[in-house]
């Protein structure tokens, strides 16, 4: 199979100096085991693509939200960042198709794996900011995800993430969450409210939106992405 970069690059709205960064950005491990080849898989250049994101986002979300606190922004670049949400951004671009693959991971549907997508994306990122510098990178970014910084309640729309976690945290044997109103801001027309969510005394959530309930579930939702990740498995 061969990558069509001309349709790679119209996708990310890029054109690249160096024809080869976009394929090994979408090369995966097993395909490259099965075909030999030596021009390297997307690992490398997700690992750099990570770091890119992080500080992209963090960037987007500092000029987005001037009035918000560091936990706030913090908790919403963990669920922007989060292997879900760059899976969709993924699909949503359409990688999926181009991505080389081996025969094991074709036949066990890939190209629709959340963890597959979002390494690749990760990766793309990567290789733009190589190519084009932070720009090139940025640009990618602002476009997948200002709509969601913009509006992080909406995040956490058509999902109850407030009874998600409370199965999470009594499976793992921890008491119940409690919300608290941490701040209420702007004109009576167009309140913002900002929840920090309790565990045990412990703060591991935080959440803005235009209600109440929004403000709640978006705190939900960005505490089961952090409990969930790899590096908290061990416990809070």
């Amino acid at each position: 199979m061969t990558i069509n970069r001309e349709k790679i690059e119209e996708l990310l709205g890029y054109t690249f100096r160096d024809r080869g960064l976009p394929v090994q950005a979408l090369t995966h491990p097993s395909y490259l085991h099965e075909s030999g080849g030596d021009g390297g898989d997307y690992q490398r250049l997700e690992f750099l693509g990570d770091a890119v994101l992080g500080l992209l986002l963090g960037e987007l979300l500092y000029l987005r939200h001037a009035d918000w606190h560091e936990g706030s922004l913090s908790q919403l670049r963990s669920r922007l960042a989060g292997q879900d949400l760059l899976a969709d951004r993924a699909r949503l671009l359409g990688i999926g198709a181009f991505i080389l693959l081996g025969r094991g991971e074709e036949q066990s549907a890939g190209r629709e794996k959340d963890s597959i997508l979002a390494d690749v994306l990760e990766a793309l990122i990567g290789a733009l900011y190589l190519d084009g510098g932070l720009q090139a990178a940025r640009t990618l970014v602002v476009r997948l995800f200002d709509e969601a910084a913009a509006a992080p309640e909406e995040l956490a729309l058509g999902r109850d993430a407030k009874s998600e976690l409370q199965e999470y945290l009594s499976f793992h044997g921890y008491s119940p969450p409690e919300y608290r109103l941490a701040e209420e801001s702007g004109p009576p027309h167009e309140r913002l409210f900002n929840f920090h969510l309790y565990v045990d005394d412990r703060l591991i959530g935080s959440g803005t939106g235009k209600s109440k309930k929004n403000a709640q579930q978006t705190a939900a939702a960005m505490a089961l992405t952090t409990l969930q990740s790899p590096l908290r498995q061990g416990g809070m």
